[in-house]
């Protein structure tokens, strides 16, 4: 784990998770220079610190960028405006969700995000699901090396407590996906994401509720193989996508990219101040995901949130994936998670260590080695190719 701040993992998970969403060295060094004496400040002032120079040098970028659009460098420039935008999502995921202005930079994280994309002609698309009155957003990378008519396997890959379907997308699985021959729909799901930010749709812990709306909406594209959709979820995914394939038959395979069995367990042992944890302001941004009043409210919310009972409702294959050193949630998990998968046909279970990396809280250290072995792992269960 690169430890640019000695004492602060929070700041140093937002650090690791800009490099592996493509930040540049001499940029990341520019922007935490300053903060040293920040990173040691209570949240509130310390947050506030971080946020000005990482979104001064998304300001930088972006007029590096309108520099050469200007003249007609439109390759140079969409590299920059996503760049820019992978520091507003560092930016805002540090914030109090009632920060003034944090809704501005997520707004205007979005915008770049698009407009490098159409600059770089990634074949990326935001695409909108029907539910509950709204929508849920998402990205939808297809397969390459489709034939006119052909339908491709789909991964849909499910946020954390903290992440975004473009931080996902710019951390590189559906990339390493598609070359296998396998799309990519990356869900903003209710309580991350637009979904919250935009929507006012929070978590819950009956994932199938809108699990199964995904499924409804891919079984409508026409390039969509519908007996060959997966699912994988991060972190707090880790539990979501368990559920979700446990409770939705129409889900042909798994995949957690770091376990997550018992979050209840986890949320009584962060009030003994055991584990690291992932944002600051913690309680206030678990009862925002949450629709919590209060952290009573949200630890009686919390007792739901388990697999204990679920796991073994899975019918096809999963895979299990942890990191050995992970701080935020106990390797244990992983285990009783691949040990409840009694009536998986294809279950596995991969610890990632020191030797390949990938060995901290679902990779964030070092991304590239895990997440291209779930990329092969899912190409062989939906049918896919690895070479």
């Amino acid at each position: 784990m690169f430890k640019y701040f000695p004492t602060n993992y929070v700041w140093n998970l937002s650090v690791d998770l800009a490099i592996e969403m493509g930040a540049r060295i001499g940029e990341i060094e520019a922007m935490c220079a300053p903060l040293q004496e920040a990173a040691r400040a209570p949240d509130a002032a310390g947050t506030q610190a971080f946020r000005e120079t990482w979104v001064k040098m998304a300001d930088q970028l972006c007029a590096l960028a309108a520099e050469d659009e200007a003249r007609g460098w439109g390759f140079s420039a969409g590299e920059k405006y996503r760049r820019a935008a992978s520091y507003l999502i560092t930016a805002e995921r540090l914030q109090a969700h009632d920060a003034p202005g944090r809704l501005d930079i997520y707004r205007r994280e979005l915008a770049l995000f698009q407009q490098g994309s159409q600059l770089l002609r990634d074949r990326v698309q935001r695409v909108e699901i029907p539910y509950e009155g709204r929508h849920l957003s998402a990205l939808y990378l297809p397969a390459e090396g489709l034939r006119p008519g052909e339908r491709a396997p789909v991964l849909v890959q499910l946020n954390g407590l903290d992440s975004t379907k473009e931080m996902k997308y710019l951390v590189g699985l559906p990339a390493w996906l598609a070359k296998r021959g396998v799309s990519s729909l990356v869900v903003d799901q209710p309580g991350s994401g637009e979904a919250l930010r935009l929507q006012g749709l929070t978590a819950r812990f009956d994932t199938e509720h809108w699990a199964s709306r995904v499924v409804d909406y891919l079984e409508t594209r026409d390039d969509v193989d519908p007996r060959r959709i997966g699912c994988e979820g991060v972190s707090l995914g880790g539990y979501y996508c368990p559920r979700s394939v446990a409770m939705e038959p129409r889900f042909a395979c798994g995949v957690v990219w770091g376990a997550n069995h018992d979050w209840r367990d986890v949320q009584k042992r962060r009030l003994e101040k055991e584990g690291d944890f992932p944002v600051p302001h913690y309680w206030a941004h678990v009862c925002w995901v949450w629709g919590a009043k209060d952290i009573d409210d949200f630890m009686r919310i919390a007792e739901n949130v388990h697999l204990d009972g679920v796991v073994e409702k899975i019918r096809v294959p999963f895979l299990v994936t942890h990191g050995e050193k992970d701080s935020q949630i106990p390797l244990k998990w992983a285990h009783r998670t691949y040990e409840q998968l009694i009536h998986s046909p294809k279950r596995e279970l991969k610890v990632f260590t020191d030797r390949e990396g990938g060995a901290q809280h679902a990779s964030f250290d070092n991304s590239i080695n895990a997440g291209q072995y779930i990329a092969d792992w899912v190409a062989v269960a939906l049918g896919a190719r690895t070479a």
